[in-house]
């Protein structure tokens, strides 16, 4: 089980790093910095789809939905876009690995 929470944990931060880099890009589309902030004023809102005063379901809405939606935005970027987010995220993740 903390296998699953561990891949997930690096497909996340992964994807992350990417739509960071993705934002950066001087050719980034607008969508894109106007889904990202989407996410980030969802995930910082106090409204949320699920509640997050429920026990589980509430905290676990929030970890299901941020991901998929940071995925979305990375499938539909251009790919000269895609192809330099992806190599300045792995640029930077073997960086910090030394």
């Amino acid at each position: 089980m903390w296998k699953r929470f561990t891949l997930l944990w690096s497909l996340v931060r992964g994807d992350a790093r990417r739509l960071w880099f993705a934002l950066r890009h001087p050719a980034a589309p607008v969508w894109l910095k106007v889904g990202t902030a989407l996410i980030v004023l969802y995930v910082i809102s106090p409204i949320d789809l699920i509640p997050d005063v429920l026990p589980v379901i509430g905290v676990v809405d929030d970890l299901i939905l941020v991901p998929l939606a940071i995925r979305f935005l990375l499938d539909r970027l251009p790919p000269e876009i895609a192809a330099a987010a992806a190599r300045g995220a792995t640029a930077r993740a073997s960086m910090r690995r030394r």
